[in-house]
């Protein structure tokens, strides 16, 4: 087997459990792949993992490498695999048990696409969880449709960076929050209307939109439900919309978590390969550096993405 360097915790807690461990690399199985991982990013969920407070990965899944998606190239194939070859350059979504901050990982084949044409593997790494979680938060469950409006609060971080140019790209108005320091970056992703929560009540620019996209949660939620028209939609990544508010508001809402699926991402990247949308990438950091990554993430208020260069 070959010996391989992965960033593990083998304790719940701070950025402080993270460490710098060698290990044996094991192989695929029949549809799995064995990828040498060029870039990974960093997610908000790392830290959630990293803390203990993910219900999905407890003690017994200790020691345990953080990472959700990767840019690299294939080592190996199972025997059942016909999407790829060795030598493909690709992305993907990394099981939830982990694996992605480390020089190689396994893959299932359902959650990998060819890396778009154009661009190089720290921002083709930034695609997978984050442009996934967009996408299906926009039009798997948000089912939104050209001519539509939508509300998108956070868009300048990870997922909202994505939604804003996905929800543009498919003929919607975006209508999005930000910081103000991220105000003209927003603008640059092509959103119809910019608003600046630290100086601006969403509520005096936004009214009757179709879908409320709601990556902020807390009391942004609760001010959302009275801009929908009746019969919208309130989509979310975090806490469970209550049921009885959107009764209340005659619309629709839920929470939802992103599903790997290779398809979906290979439909992300013709879109980042044709130029209509581009993942930012605002810093990156060598794999020994995964603490200072990571950190960042968990401070919030990063334009677009933080990604680590593994090799």
């Amino acid at each position: 087997m070959t010996r391989i360097r992965k960033i593990r915790f083998h304790r719940f807690g701070d950025n402080e459990v993270l460490q710098l461990d060698e290990v044996e690399q094991s192989g695929p199985d029949a549809r799995q792949i064995l990828v040498a991982v060029r870039a990974a990013s960093v997610n908000p969920v790392d830290f959630k993992i990293r803390s203990g407070k993910y219900p999905s990965v407890k003690d017994d899944r200790l020691p345990y490498t953080p990472g959700r998606d990767i840019s690299g190239i294939v080592l190996q194939c199972g025997p059942q695999v016909d999407r790829v070859r060795v030598g493909d350059e690709v992305i993907g979504m990394v099981p939830v048990w982990g694996g992605g901050y480390a020089e190689q990982v396994v893959l299932e084949e359902r959650a990998i696409a060819i890396k778009p044409a154009g661009i190089d593997h720290i921002h083709a790494a930034a695609i997978p969880l984050a442009g996934q979680t967009a996408h299906q938060g926009l039009f798997r469950h948000g089912q939104l449709r050209a001519g539509e409006s939508v509300l998108i609060h956070g868009g300048s971080g990870g997922v909202g960076h994505f939604a804003v140019q996905f929800a543009k790209a498919s003929g919607a108005r975006v209508l999005t929050t930000v910081s103000t320091e991220h105000v003209t970056f927003a603008r640059s992703l092509g959103a119809d209307v910019v608003i600046d929560y630290k100086n601006q009540r969403f509520e005096d620019a936004a009214s009757d939109v179709d879908l409320v996209f709601d990556l902020i949660d807390g009391e942004t939620r609760e001010r959302s439900w009275a801009v929908l028209k009746q019969g919208g939609r309130l989509i979310s990544t975090l806490t469970a919309p209550s049921q009885d508010r959107a009764r209340a508001a005659g619309v629709k809402a839920m929470r939802y978590t992103v599903e790997p699926d290779g398809d979906e991402l290979s439909g992300i990247g013709a879109l980042i390969a044709t130029g209509n949308v581009r993942p930012h990438v605002e810093k990156s950091f060598p794999l020994e550096q995964a603490m200072v990554a990571l950190a960042s993430v968990e401070r919030g208020h990063s334009a677009g993405k933080v990604v680590l260069a593994v090799s």
